[in-house]
């Protein structure tokens, strides 16, 4: 729990949250926002909420009248910002148990405020470096744009050392304002003794667009959840993500993308490349509200099976209740073919690069859509780390 001077609704926040997390079930196996997935990972004993990483920031000059301070400071100088904004969606994909625990232990993070017309052109770069043994991080990002303001964000996940077994339950709240843009990135590369859950709720305003990617090539065991919620007429989402398991890693991919008002757009890629015995589960629905008519939406899922021994399991899947609407979903499960290993060694290349060529190739389609040159520096880099390591 916060210690430091905060303000007294928040604590009531947090009271009230840690009552909720004690009354919640815990997910079985009839639920289906945890079909396929390994209940066994929510075995938290002996883990203490003690959050003992630690969060540093590469913060770029901003403008006049940007705000972006650590969490806890912001509760004491916004409070009512943080108030309006702070987790008040539902975890509606499964994890509602862990976002209340988060809520009840959240002390570290970041807080943005981007006020109307206001461009920060390079990004906000965190890094939660997660450490102690059997501990629990609970990072917050809040990043809120007024109209026609535009930010990008980058959060990224390091473990202090190979050996400890953490436990990092972060939860976003990305509000984009009418006509905003707003760039949300996060690379996960914890160490493989350590678990981690995200929750991701983005809004959008009128004509708002915002991107939300992920990467994932750490910890023994990810669990994703993504939530786009299109408001206003005209909103645009981008929900990106790059999988890179290996070994017995796991990774759990749940997403809802919500059109709530008429003319919106989304397109959902996530791309999976599995090696050796790991696992995938992507789970995906599109809901289109009564009244939503000419919606636009895209859900794509594909797997690289790099090893007949990973396993991918993928569940797309359409709610449409309006008319002249635009929505296909779909996902897609392959291995590198002879013919592709054939054209590069013709050309010289020897087949473990030209796999490992191919694979990197397969990534990238979804990395150039954040349209970001420095997130997609620090993604690629990432992304040839673990392909290094494999």
């Amino acid at each position: 729990m916060i210690t430091a001077t905060i303000p007294a609704w928040f604590e009531e926040i947090q009271q009230s949250a840690q009552a909720e997390y004690d009354t919640l079930p815990m997910p079985s196996r009839k639920d289906e926002n945890w079909r396929f997935g390994n209940l066994k990972q929510l075995d938290f004993d002996g883990f203490t909420p003690e959050d003992s990483s630690e969060i540093s920031y590469n913060i770029p000059e901003l403008p006049a009248g940007v705000i972006c301070l650590p969490f806890e400071e912001a509760l004491q100088q916004h409070g009512e910002l943080v108030k309006e904004h702070f987790m008040k969606r539902e975890a509606r994909l499964g994890s509602a148990k862990y976002a209340a625990l988060h809520k009840a232990n959240v002390k570290s993070g970041l807080f943005v405020y981007v006020p109307d017309g206001v461009c920060v052109k390079q990004p906000i770069e965190v890094n939660h470096v997660i450490s102690g043994a059997k501990k629990i991080a609970f990072p917050h990002t809040l990043i809120i744009t007024g109209k026609n303001a535009e930010i990008s964000v980058l959060d990224r996940f390091t473990s202090a050392n190979d050996d400890d077994a953490g436990l990092c339950i972060a939860v976003n709240d990305l509000i984009a304002g009418d006509g905003s843009k707003l760039s949300y990135c996060a690379i996960q590369e914890l160490n493989l003794s350590s678990r981690m859950i995200q929750v991701n709720a983005t809004q959008l305003g009128r004509d708002a667009h915002a991107i939300a990617f992920t990467l994932n090539t750490g910890a023994q065991w990810a669990r994703n959840e993504a939530i786009s919620h299109m408001e206003g007429e005209g909103a645009h989402s981008d929900m990106l993500s790059c999988s890179i398991p290996s070994g017995t890693q796991q990774y759990d991919q749940r997403t809802y993308q919500h059109h709530a008002a008429p003319h919106t757009n989304s397109d959902l890629l996530y791309k999976n490349t599995l090696y050796g015995t790991s696992r995938t589960v992507f789970s995906g629905l599109i809901l289109v509200d009564q009244g939503a008519h000419y919606t636009d939406a895209y859900q794509t899922c594909r797997n690289l099976m790099m090893e007949d021994t990973a396993e991918a399991n993928s569940m797309p899947g359409l709610e449409i209740n309006a008319d002249q609407v635009k929505c296909s979903h779909g996902s897609t499960s392959a291995s590198i073919s002879d013919e592709e290993i054939f054209y590069l060694r013709a050309r010289g290349i020897e087949p473990q690069k030209a796999r490992r060529l191919i694979a990197n190739g397969f990534s990238i389609e979804a990395v150039e859509r954040m349209r970001n040159d420095r997130l997609e520096e620090l993604v690629i880099e990432a992304i040839d780390q673990k392909f290094a390591s494999i």
